[in-house]
């Protein structure tokens, strides 16, 4: 079977990128055809050994859907229309045009919002009124958040996982302990003012800080204004899960480099600039502050090295895999 896969994928951003890479592996390895829409259909073949084509394209979609029998919505957080209702409309466009072509639709390990009320009225009538016709769009979810926004909107969902969780550090790298990834977005600066404090405070105690750019447009200054000892800038999710395998801990204002960090059994605290990341630091079991931190409060969880609760990563990397099954059922 051929699955068309929609995402936020071929805008050289790491989180999406990592999500891309394991829900093609997961495809393939279940003996079927992942095909990714993508901003770089080229650049995404190259990368992932699968096909994809031009998510932008309406040609190119329409064949995709066409070609294809099924639709996976996500992984991501798409369905949301914070930074713009056209992403919901493009999203929720494509789910309702591959219903009109018969194809089968998961909605697959999407966080849901932060919605308006208009958004959220929209993603209702898509999704509850697609099932109520018994033309059913089976949605999962990767956080208990989510599953309940979905609730109060009257949309049935099972819990999944982010797939990026499914990723494995490359073989043989020795973690540092007294290494500290912090992974800053550049475009929420109050959380930025907080950790080139705390770089500062760490690298006084003796702590080698590395700075992680997960988007270059976006974090890169950001990044490099930290004062960290190394700068990592990379939109490829296996050198971002490698740097983050030899850390000692990590804190994470982009969602992925906490998520990668639970993938590398690293321990991490998440800053909390969008619901999604305090979404899932409550699943996992983590520590998240808000963007406004305290410095000393941020420190001492790493001093004290304050871990997830390990069985509720690995309870959410196993709903991260069942959800494969469950969608392809």
């Amino acid at each position: 079977m051929k699955i068309a896969v929609s995402g936020y994928y071929g805008f050289a951003n790491t989180g999406d990128e990592a999500i891309a890479l394991s829900i093609s592996r997961e495809i393939k390895a279940l003996g079927h055809t992942p095909l990714l829409l993508s901003q770089t259909p080229a650049q995404t073949r190259r990368a992932y050994g699968c096909e994809s084509a031009a998510r932008m394209h309406p040609l190119g979609l329409a064949s995709a859907l066409l070609g294809s029998q099924a639709l996976w919505s996500g992984g991501g957080g798409l369905l949301q229309d914070k930074t713009s209702a056209r992403n919901l409309s493009y999203y929720l466009g494509l789910i309702r045009a591959a219903r009109l072509l018969g194809r089968r639709v998961v909605v697959f390990n999407q966080s849901i919002g932060p919605l308006s009320l208009e958004g959220g009225a929209r993603v209702a009538r898509v999704l509850a009124g697609t099932a109520s016709a018994r033309r059913g769009v089976q949605v999962i979810v990767r956080d208990r958040a989510s599953q309940e926004t979905l609730r109060r909107l009257g949309v049935d969902a099972a819990l999944g996982g982010d797939p990026a969780l499914l990723l494995t550090p490359s073989a043989g790298l020795t973690p540092r302990p007294e290494t500290v990834v912090l992974a800053p977005r550049g475009d929420v600066q109050e959380a930025n003012v907080g950790l080139g404090a705390l770089a500062r405070q760490l690298r006084e105690r003796g702590r080698r800080v590395v700075a992680l750019s997960f988007h270059a447009p976006v974090d890169d200054a950001a990044a490099r204004a930290l004062g960290a000892d190394e700068v990592v800038s990379t939109s490829d999710p296996q050198r971002a899960l490698d740097t983050i395998a030899g850390a000692g801990y990590v804190v994470g204002v982009r969602l992925h480099a906490v998520i990668l960090a639970a993938a590398a059994s690293v321990p991490f605290a998440g800053i909390s600039y969008d619901p999604k990341v305090a979404g899932f630091c409550t699943d996992a079991g983590a520590a998240s502050v808000p963007t406004t931190f305290e410095v000393a409060q941020v420190a001492g969880l790493i001093g004290k090295n304050i871990s997830p609760d390990w069985g509720q990563v690995q309870a959410m990397q196993a709903r991260a895999r069942d959800s494969f099954t469950w969608a392809l059922e």
